[in-house]
């Protein structure tokens, strides 16, 4: 992965996988991400501050007005605090071209020679896996110069890259990346040159084509 991406994840987002409320599906993605980047896991030190605050104040009604100024200063406090320094990680190993990020590997294995790509377009493959909880892990690899079809979402959407790139509307998207995306964004990825893009990508809902053709094909994909 790259050492310092450039798209994070959302906070929101890091919110919901500190406390527990992301799904099996999404959180697989946001490990993956939070594995190769140390600003995310900075923010992620933070928002489990934070909830370590917030459950503090779960005090009952009668808790006096003294304790709850201070549980409230103790919060904005943390709001202000810059972020914390952690640790360095260990020095990686060699990299492995042909290993998967380890949160992958309950879905797609930890090899990727070993993945067994389904056809999905010309210069185009796919693997996809139901999540435990009803959302689907999506497995792409497409040709350079490739461009998808112009879509939008009808809830949440991870993306992580794994190898090459794409550019879309919100910028260029490399090794190391997230796309942090909701129902509000429609796009349209076209990869990079030189090398195929291999991403992966978690969705609580179907994805929304422009294309008549794309989602003639929807159901066949299942996404």
């Amino acid at each position: 992965m790259s050492a310092q991406p450039r798209h994070h994840l959302d906070p929101a987002t890091l919110i919901s996988y500190a406390s527990g409320a992301l799904s099996p599906e999404l959180s697989a993605i946001a490990a993956t991400h939070l594995d190769g980047c140390a600003h995310c896991r900075r923010e992620l030190a933070r928002a489990e501050r934070i909830g370590g605050t917030l459950m503090e104040q779960q005090q009952p009604a009668h808790a006096n007005g003294e304790r709850q100024q201070h549980l409230r200063s103790a919060m904005l406090d943390l709001l202000d605090a810059p972020i914390p320094d952690l640790p360095d990680a260990p020095a990686p190993l060699p990299p492995d071209p042909d290993r998967l990020p380890a949160p992958l590997h309950p879905y797609f294995g930890s090899s990727l020679r070993a993945l067994k790509w389904r056809w999905m377009g010309p210069g185009m493959r796919y693997i996809r896996v139901a999540g435990p909880t009803g959302g689907t892990l999506l497995m792409l690899k497409i040709g350079p110069g490739r461009r998808m079809p112009v879509h939008s979402h009808q809830g949440s959407e991870l993306t992580q890259i794994l190898h090459g790139a794409y550019d879309d509307a919100l910028g260029h998207f490399a090794v190391g990346d997230v796309a942090d995306l909701d129902a509000q964004v429609e796009h349209q990825p076209t990869t990079a040159a030189g090398v195929p893009c291999i991403c992966v990508a978690a969705l609580d809902a179907p994805l929304r084509f422009q294309s008549w053709l794309a989602r003639k094909l929807q159901p066949v994909f299942g996404i």
